[in-house]
Parts: structure tokens; C-alpha cells; sequence
């Protein structure tokens, strides 16, 4: 039988490349950018970058198909990122991460609803609990506020919602079609459903800025590397090692948004933040002891 060990580590790779964007993407928006121009430009990149490799296929072999890389798009990228973003202008952004890295959780419960295939295990859900535990203590780092904002957290469940959703969807479409030709109608039908946002609130940002190296250097790395290939090679994650296998390391993503900021924001990592990346990957391997769907 061959090894999946590449699909794990190829996983944790990607989890590690997204928990980057964070910084990316707040640097973009110090120099002016709005989160929904972010979207718009990182995909519009790893749309035109994709179809240099898939240009052939337009549409999928039947209309319910179709339809269904029309929800990929708008789950895995315009009603996800809208959610997300909006959801940190209502609510604190610790709440808002905290929710959304609870995508895993959902994608459990929501599989079990819906597929006789996917079943969890006590190995899964406890691992699980010890993820999220760890979590709360990297993104909550010791400074645990609880203020609730009923519009900013349901938008953050709706964001965590819509991934759940996105990895069951492409966990189905995965077998019928290629990882490149999948990702390329994501791109499509995240940038042709997110335009009526710009209807209440129209494009501002000067184009002239973009072709300065901190904008567009930042916006090359968000649409190439983590929308383009890190998109392509998800797909191909969920195929090989299963929905929630790959779901699960969602988990990882605030370890990396740890590190990464300590690097290049120079922001401090505490023993509490330690202790809840202990415990993230220690809930990793139970949850892996052994895994369904």
C-alpha cells in the first residue's frame, strides 16, 4: 500500500504557507488595501496563473456538477472570506480565530450528518478536544476576554461553516475530477460571486499603488503560492489522506501564524503559547490513531 505520509506532511506544508497570509494580508491592509480587494486581486492572480495549466475544460460533465463548483467557489472563497473578514469588524479577532479553527469540528459533524462513509472514532473527537484546547491557549495567549458580539461570532461560524462544507463538497468532486481543473472553477466562481460586494462597498484603492514592490510582492505571494498552489495541492490532500484527516490540521494554522509573526513582527512567544502548540500536535497524533474518510 502506498505511504501517505507525503499527504500529511504535504498538508502540514500548506496549513504552514496559510497561517502566513495572516501577515501578508495585514500588511496589505496598512498600506491601504480593504480585505475584499485583497480577495478580489489574490484570486483574479491565481485564477489567471491556473488557467495557463488548465485551459481546456471549461464546465464539469453535468449541470449538478456545475452547480456544485458554483457552492466550491462561494464556500471555499467569497462567502468564506467575506464572513472572516467582516466578522473581525464586529467581533475581536482572537473570538473570530478562535470560531473559525473550530472548521474541523464542523466538518465532523456535518459528515457524519450527511455521509454513511465518515464516522468518528474516540481517538478523533479526543484528539480533537486537545486541539482545540491548545487552540484557545495559542490565540488566546493568556489574555482571555470574553466579549460577545452576536453579528461578528455568527459571521465566524458562518466562515468556519462554509470550509466544513467546502472540504466535504471537494472531497466528492475529487474523485470525478483533477485537483488543477477543480481549483480553477473555485477561483472562477469565488471572484464572479464576490463582485456584487462591490456594490455597497465600491473599489478604492488608487491602481497606480499596486505597482509598488509592497504591494504587489505581497499580493503575488497570496495569489500564487497560497491561493494558486497551495488550492491545486489541497485538493489533492483531501483525495489521498480524506476529509477529516486533512480537515484536522486546520489546527496548526495559529502555530504558524505564531511563528510567523514573531519572525517578521517581532511579536513575543510565551510559555502559554508553547504549551498550546504542545497540545495542538499532541491532539494531531491521537486524532490520527486512526482516521475515517
Amino acid at each position: 500500500m502506498k505511504s501517505k505520509l507525503p499527504y500529511h506532511l504535504l498538508a502540514i506544508s500548506i496549513i504552514a504557507i496559510w497561517g502566513v497570509t495572516f501577515i501578508n494580508t495585514k500588511v496589505l491592509i496598512l498600506n491601504g488595501l480593504n480585505p475584499q480587494e485583497i480577495f478580489l486581486l489574490r484570486f483574479i492572480i491565481a485564477y489567471l496563473g491556473v488557467w495557463t495549466f488548465s485551459p481546456h475544460k471549461l464546465f464539469t460533465d453535468n449541470w449538478r456538477d456545475e452547480l456544485t463548483t458554483v457552492a466550491l467557489g462561494v464556500t471555499g472563497g467569497s462567502l468564506y472570506f467575506l464572513a472572516e473578514n467582516t466578522a473581525i469588524q464586529y467581533s475581536l479577532v482572537n473570538n473570530v480565530a478562535f470560531i473559525v479553527c473550530n472548521a474541523p469540528l464542523l466538518t465532523l459533524f456535518l459528515g457524519m450528518a450527511f455521509s454513511k462513509e465518515i464516522r468518528a472514532t474516540r481517538w478523533l473527537i479526543t484528539g480533537s478536544i486537545i486541539s482545540i484546547i491548545g487552540v484557545a491557549l495559542v490565540i488566546f495567549n493568556g489574555s482571555f476576554i470574553l466579549k460577545l458580539n452576536p453579528i461578528g461570532d455568527i459571521l465566524a461560524l458562518v466562515a468556519a461553516g462554509c470550509w466544513a462544507v467546502y472540504s466535504l463538497l471537494m472531497r466528492d468532486m475529487t474523485k470525478r475530477y483533477n485537483a488543477t481543473f477543480l481549483t480553477r472553477k473555485v477561483f472562477f466562481y469565488g471572484i464572479l460571486t464576490v463582485l456584487p460586494a462591490f456594490a455597497l462597498n465600491p473599489w478604492q484603492f488608487p491602481l497606480e499603488k499596486l505597482s509598488e514592490p509592497v504591494i504587489w510582492m505581497n499580493l503575488v505571494f497570496l495569489g500564487v503560492i497560497a491561493a494558486l498552489i497551495c488550492f491545486v495541492l489541497w485538493s489533492v490532500v483531501i483525495r489521498e489522506i480524506g476529509v477529516l484527516a486533512s480537515a484536522n490540521y486546520i489546527y496548526l494554522s495559529p502555530v504558524s501564524t505564531m511563528i510567523a509573526s514573531a519572525l517578521f513582527l517581532q511579536e513575543p512567544v510565551t510559555w502559554i503559547s508553547i504549551l498550546g502548540s504542545i497540545l495542538i500536535l499532541s491532539g494531531l497524533y491521537i486524532a490520527s490513531r486512526k482516521r475515517n474518510a
